[in-house]
């Protein structure tokens, strides 16, 4: 995957530990909040949004509504996920959700296929 990624979550450490786990060509950019996440999505474009499902003054329903007006995908992760959640967050319009604690080989596969997935969504509008 070669994407930036916003990756909004009060937790520093987990955004290391991301930044560590993806390809070379890939920038992760910590947003802690989601006042700090609209800032940076308003001037800069990323691949995919990660974000925890809880935020200290909002939520994942937040990020999703400014990443559908952005075309952005939307990946949200959450350390208490379960099936019924992840079913909800999928019908909401997120594009997938990511286990805690993070896994390499998961979260390279669910980031790169949802940077891809953008990709195709964004060529398809403009033909």
């Amino acid at each position: 995957m070669d994407s930036n990624v916003l990756f909004v979550s009060p937790y520093v450490q987990d955004a290391n530990s991301l930044a560590e786990m993806l390809d070379e060509g890939s920038i992760v950019v910590h947003a802690s909040s989601l006042k700090d996440a609209v800032s940076r999505l308003r001037t800069t474009h990323f691949g995919v949004v990660l974000t925890e499902a809880k935020l200290d003054d909002g939520n994942w329903l937040d990020i999703l509504e400014l990443t559908r007006r952005l075309g952005t995908e939307l990946v949200v992760t959450d350390a208490w996920a379960d099936a019924q959640f992840w079913a909800l967050a999928i019908n909401m319009g997120a594009y997938d959700m990511l286990a805690q604690p993070f896994h390499g080989a998961e979260v390279r596969r669910v980031l790169a296929s949802a940077s891809s997935h953008q990709t195709s969504a964004r060529a398809a509008a403009v033909a």
